[in-house]
Parts: C-alpha cells; sequence; structure tokens
C-alpha cells in the first residue's frame, strides 16, 4: 500500500479558506486538539441557534455532516464577558476540507 500526501490550501486559523466562519465576532474556531468552534452568548437560544446555523453552512461546504466528537457548555461570570460559552468539538480534518480534496482526487470518502 502506498501512501500518497494531499496539499491542502489551509487559512491561518489552521482550516480551509472555504469554511464557512462564525459570523458573529464573539464567536470562533479555536486551535487544536479537535478544533473546537466556540459561540459565545448571554442569551442560550442565541448561541445554540448560531451553532446550528454554522453547523449548516459548513456541511453545505462540506457535502456531509461535519464530524461533531462533542459538545461542551460552560459558563463565564466575569463582568463584560458573555455568560454562555458553547464549544463543539469538530474533526479537524473536515475543517480542513479533506473528504472536499479526496473527491475532488476521485477518491472515496468513509467515516
Amino acid at each position: 500500500m502506498s501512501e500518497e500526501t494531499i496539499q491542502l490550501e489551509l487559512n491561518d486559523a489552521g482550516v480551509a479558506p472555504g469554511l464557512p466562519m462564525p459570523t458573529d465576532p464573539r464567536d470562533r474556531v479555536q486551535d487544536v486538539p479537535y478544533r473546537p468552534v466556540e459561540f459565545r452568548d448571554d442569551d442560550l437560544p442565541a448561541a445554540l441557534e448560531r451553532c446550528a446555523g454554522w453547523l449548516r453552512q459548513a456541511q453545505q461546504w462540506l457535502g456531509e455532516p461535519v464530524d461533531v466528537l462533542a459538545v461542551h457548555l460552560d459558563y463565564d461570570d466575569r463582568d463584560g464577558f458573555p455568560y454562555y460559552d458553547l464549544k463543539i468539538l469538530c474533526n479537524e480534518e473536515d475543517l480542513a476540507g479533506v473528504p472536499l480534496a479526496l473527491r475532488e482526487r476521485g477518491e472515496s470518502v468513509s467515516s
């Protein structure tokens, strides 16, 4: 079996440039491991809605469901910070666009 290297174009955040990024300035894709995507808000339903919207956009871009390994909900009770901190831990290969690169090469993608 030979191993071939797949060249991926990644941006400064270490994810594929085409990956939809969270739009609210309080939200972000964090560093490895697991690439947490963070949604912060004083209103938990609003954070959950932004998370769901981002997942839909990312799934549409990726062409398959994003592997979400865990969901973590915490709070930050410091003054001046959003109270809720919702993080979804995502497969870093998905956020780097590996399934897209494999499809472009005509290889099958398996989970």
